[in-house]
């Protein structure tokens, strides 16, 4: 059972090593800055609708 338990580190290894195509940096930095952009475009997004029904309910409430 080892065995095949080292077998199978060892072709992980070598999968991830020699055969998995790897970004480059320039590419992964790219995405990395499109999901930033679009996290932050979400909250501003979140935080409007938030305060728009806050202020729903505040006239709701306070009416």
């Amino acid at each position: 059972m080892f065995k095949k338990f080292v077998t199978y580190c060892k072709e992980c290894y070598d999968e991830l090593a020699h055969k998995t195509t790897w970004p480059t940096r320039r590419a992964l930095t790219h995405t990395a800055i499109v999901v930033l952009v679009a996290s932050i475009i979400i909250a501003v997004i979140v935080f409007c609708l938030d305060k728009v029904f806050e202020l729903l309910m505040q006239l709701i409430y306070h009416s």
